[in-house]
């Protein structure tokens, strides 16, 4: 286990400390929180919160001086402890969020601003992970940023702590997680990026319950007479109020509302010189009596009103007491309100209880009112310090230990030995490593950030019932995202397929050691996901198959049932066998999927499907592994319609119609797509050219430096100039002798002069006319004219133009390794007719 120390938390805009109360309660140790209403922080103060008495501050946290407060802090604790503060905790005002607050002060851009205090507090002390909470248009809402321009504060968090940390938001309503009460809110998570591929943010999220009905959270609590407080429970008393106003409530039933009286006398109102006025309803929840089997309203800071919202009993005529909030917010009893013991707050007499509560009450009931539930910080809390407890281990220790399991049983009795001191990921990239068929198979580990952006893509589901199925699950890397994914749906059959037996022996084992949640069924299949059959529809095959280069007897015999003959691709045929077995596919592929020959037939399928998002990897999926990668996501029920394109290269997210970016004008799929492009694509004439590419000429064959005067020049990629000429370079010029020269095909274009040249692999075209005497390798590309006509110079120069240059990008859809000039990409070679 990792060495014992106290796990630690800074919390602001803290109120009452209800919410963060679920650290505490956690074993967390609370360093700094930050209150600017002091009458909240006292009640902070009561549940000796902090550690020290300086950790509580009392302060506008836009003032420095409150700031270096928080800082010092830090520094007495850290001086102690010598490590990082575990967790940073925001929950800003939202009152200039909330779709539900009528009255929005003028400056409520300025006030959604305090989230920027908070994320400069983060980006100074680099906790390890982060959370803010807030309403549920907070990703969306504007504030202001550095150079006072507004933003969305997601696009402000996004950028300030995007590099820095792995985030993942949503928007939940907390009666599902663990909370008894109605509660819709936007909860954002963040990992420092030292610790993203042990720990996603999704994995910290609270786990799905049931929702428990009110009957079920206050429905054994005793009945209040008018003004009564329960003799066992100064908290849950009857809040009194005029007692003209019992009229408008006592004849309701549950769910309906005051107004809903027939007689104007019993609708709340006022009477103006003698005449009736019915007071106004707004939300259509003002004196509405609640229902006892259905989930507790949405607790606000006027809960003590009924003509707040949604706040009287279903049964007795008066507002909710303070205890039975409580137990909507999941505040534990042992949370205190006043320096004073429950049993020394009964035994006060009546008057002095009144007086008591005339104090402190509308205290208590807007702290409830704005905090969030206990529960849900317990869980996150409990999470993160799980993760904590366990070791960490660097690439170069993994590796180490790697290299003695050698056989299934080592494996399998590290597991056993080492599955409490170790997470799943480490255990799991630990077995990867060890595989000794993984590179047979095509195995490798998948990072926890993709399967995060991927996680956000899987499809939701209504059924009650769904069938999942994972082609080649490997140590099983998606499995904890799909439990968590769908936590919700009443049954889950999970199908774990892999071809080698041993690595699904051990993958049972290290599931066995996780908690597997009781909607799951896990049914581990050892066979070639080609060879599977299956009877029904399943509704969604996810994972990130092989990219294995088929051959021999095995491609041939598979190949059969495939439409794309052309493929020699593994994680292809998984693909297509994919489409014809579930309702939805999200699968990894190689990004070449996008624009190669190989894959000509493949997206012909896929263009007639709605394929949901593509995400684009680039080089960042897989460490150590030089490919580029995307994960489609596709809906085979439905018609092509609307795509997401998500670049985590780029930082880029955009909704393209999907026949713009398949459109079948175009060579092959073009994901970025925009009006620059369209702009020079208008002006061009494109497909004018077939291509040639050397494959024979290698170092092996050819020199550096003209030897004799046999010897015929090989240009090679640098050796043409932006301005389309030839260079010298010394060291690197080739040449072959031109006996040899006679067994390469290159050699019918050694005096061609009416084709053109261009180095492959680069962002940077650009255009040559050929001359004699020379050849060129494979890093040239020998572009044919199909047609009799000849570039002016203008027409070549473009070609390297910073206009042009922008548009290949595009067009090459952002590759970095697949930018070889094939009979595919040579298109985009073309003619500018305005020149």
């Amino acid at each position: 286990m990792r060495n014992k120390r106290q796990h630690t938390y800074i919390s602001l805009f803290s109120s009452a400390g209800v919410g963060c109360f679920g650290f505490k309660e956690e074993n967390f140790k609370c360093v700094a929180t930050n209150e600017i209403i002091e009458r909240r922080l006292n009640i902070q103060k009561i549940n000796n919160k902090c550690e020290l008495e300086t950790g509580y501050i009392c302060g506008d946290i836009r003032n420095e001086e409150t700031k270096e407060k928080i800082y010092n802090e830090i520094k007495k604790w850290c001086n102690v402890q010598k490590n990082y503060i575990d967790v940073v905790i925001a929950t800003p005002p939202c009152q200039g969020m909330s779709v539900v607050n009528h009255k929005k002060s003028k400056d409520e851009i300025n006030r959604n601003s305090l989230v920027n205090e908070s994320v400069e507090i983060i980006k100074k002390i680099q906790p390890k992970f982060f959370i803010f909470e807030n309403v549920s248009t907070f990703w969306k809402t504007g504030c202001i940023d550095k150079a006072k321009k507004i933003i969305s504060i997601g696009e402000m968090i996004t950028e300030e702590l995007g590099k820095e940390y792995s985030l993942y938001k949503d928007v939940i309503n907390f009666k599902n997680y663990g909370s008894n009460s109605s509660r819709t809110r936007t909860l954002v998570i963040g990992v420092l990026n030292k610790f993203s591929d042990e720990i996603s943010p999704v994995e910290l999220f609270p786990d799905y319950r049931k929702e428990r009905t009110l009957r079920e959270i206050i429905g054994n609590m005793p009945s209040l007479r008018w003004g009564e407080y329960d003799k066992n429970d100064f908290y849950h008393n009857f809040r009194i109020y005029p007692k003209h106003m019992r009229e408008w409530i006592k004849e309701i039933n549950e769910g309906e509302s005051a107004f809903d009286n027939k007689e104007d006398l019993k609708k709340p109102h006022r009477i103006i010189n003698g005449e009736i006025i019915i007071n106004q309803s707004k939300n259509g929840d003002k004196y509405r009596r609640q229902i006892f089997d259905k989930v507790a309203p949405c607790i606000h800071t006027r809960n003590d009103q009924m003509a707040s919202q949604n706040t009287i009993h279903p049964k007795e005529d008066r507002v909710f007491s303070i205890r039975e909030l409580m137990k909507m917010m999941t505040i534990p009893d042992n949370f205190k309100w006043l320096n004073l013991e429950l049993e020394e707050l009964n035994n006060l007499t009546l008057e002095e209880k009144r007086k008591v509560s005339k104090k402190e009450e509308m205290n208590i009931r807007q702290s409830i009112g704005e905090a969030v539930p206990t529960e849900i910080f317990r869980q996150i809390a409990r999470k993160i310090s799980k993760f904590l407890e366990k070791n960490n281990l660097s690439g170069s220790e993994i590796k180490n230990i790697s290299t003695t399991l050698k056989t299934k049983k080592d494996i399998k009795k590290f597991i056993e030995k080492n599955y409490e001191k170790y997470n799943f990921s480490i255990l799991s990239k630990i077995i990867e490593l060890s595989n000794s068929k993984r590179e047979k198979h095509s195995a490798y580990y998948t990072n926890k950030f993709i399967i995060q952006e991927i996680f956000k893509q899987l499809p939701n589901f209504d059924n009650k019932e769904i069938t999942i199925l994972e082609p080649s699950v490997g140590i099983g890397n998606f499995i904890p995202f799909i439990f968590k994914k769908y936590e919700n749906i009443s049954k889950v059959n999970l199908k774990l397929i892999d071809i080698d037996k041993n690595i699904l022996e051990i993958l049972k084992l290290l599931i066995s050691k996780i908690e597997i949640p009781e909607n799951f069924n896990i049914e581990f299949i050892n066979k070639d996901f080609l060879d599977y059959s299956e009877t029904e529809k399943v509704d969604l095959v996810v994972g990130n198959p092989p990219f294995t280069k088929l051959s021999g007897n095995y491609l041939k015999e598979k190949i059969k049932k495939n439409h794309n003959k052309e493929t020699k691709n593994l994680a292809e045929l998984i693909l297509e066998k994919a489409m014809k077995i579930a309702d939805n596919i999200s699968l990894i592929m190689p990004k070449n999927i996008l624009n190669t020959p190989e894959y000509e037939k493949t997206r012909e399928i896929l263009s007639k499907k709605k394929v949901e998002s593509i995400i684009d990897f680039g080089e960042k999926g897989f460490k150590d592994v030089l490919i580029e990668t995307v994960n489609l996501a596709i809906n085979m029920k439905l018609p092509p319609k609307k795509t997401e394109i998500i670049s985590i290269t780029r930082k880029e997210q955009v909704i393209q119609n999907q026949n713009y970016i398949f459109d079948q004008k175009l060579p092959y799929w073009i994901i970025y797509r925009n009006f620059d492009f369209d702009k020079i694509y208008g002006k061009m004439i494109f497909g004018v050219f077939e291509v040639f590419r050397d494959r024979q000429i290698t170092n092996s064959n050819s020199h550096i430096g003209k030897l004799s005067d046999n010897d015929i020049r090989v240009i090679k990629s640098r050796n043409i100039s932006n301005d389309g000429e030839i260079e010298n370079i010394e060291n690197y010029d080739a040449y072959i002798n031109k006996n040899d020269l006679q067994n390469f095909q290159v050699k019918k274009y050694l005096n061609d002069e009416k084709v053109y040249l261009t180095p492959n692999m680069t962002y940077n075209p650009r255009l040559m006319k050929k001359e004699k005497g020379y050849i060129v390798n494979g890093s040239v590309a020998i572009l044919i004219p199909k047609y009799q006509f000849e570039l002016t110079e203008a027409q070549k120069r473009y070609i390297s133009s910073d206009e042009f240059r922008a548009f290949y990008k595009i067009a090459r859809n952002y590759q970095t390794r697949s930018l070889n000039i094939d009979k595919t990409s040579c298109y985009w070679f073309g003619i500018n007719t305005e020149i």
